[in-house]
């Protein structure tokens, strides 16, 4: 089974959308992991029927090793994005990570 993390932040929209996309196309075939920046971001994605969700730098930094796909907005590897709610360690782990990225722009 693939373990698919989902990263967002500020209002956790973006990645409830995906969440609810994958949710309809794999079904009980994935597992989607909601992290989010912030627990209000990890609250919404979970609502969106995430598998498992945690919150923080930490949470983000240590799961994003364990992970076989990363699915969030370009924001999420860029350290001070999203407002701020994106840490240089955050940055670093997802960018750094050996999981498939799959980085989605926003203007």
């Amino acid at each position: 089974m693939k373990r698919i993390c989902v990263i967002d932040g500020q209002g956790g929209g973006i990645g409830s959308a995906i969440i609810k996309r994958l949710q309809d196309a794999f079904e009980e075939t994935i597992e989607i992991v909601a992290l989010g920046t912030n627990a209000i971001a990890t609250t919404q994605m979970l609502k969106a029927r995430a598998n498992r969700g945690a919150s923080g730098e930490n949470a983000i930094v240590q799961t994003v090793k364990t992970v076989d796909i990363i699915v969030g907005p370009i924001g999420i590897i860029m350290a001070h994005a999203m407002m701020g709610e994106v840490t240089p360690k955050i940055a670093e782990a997802i960018a750094g990570s050996q999981a498939k990225k799959i980085l989605i722009p926003l203007s």
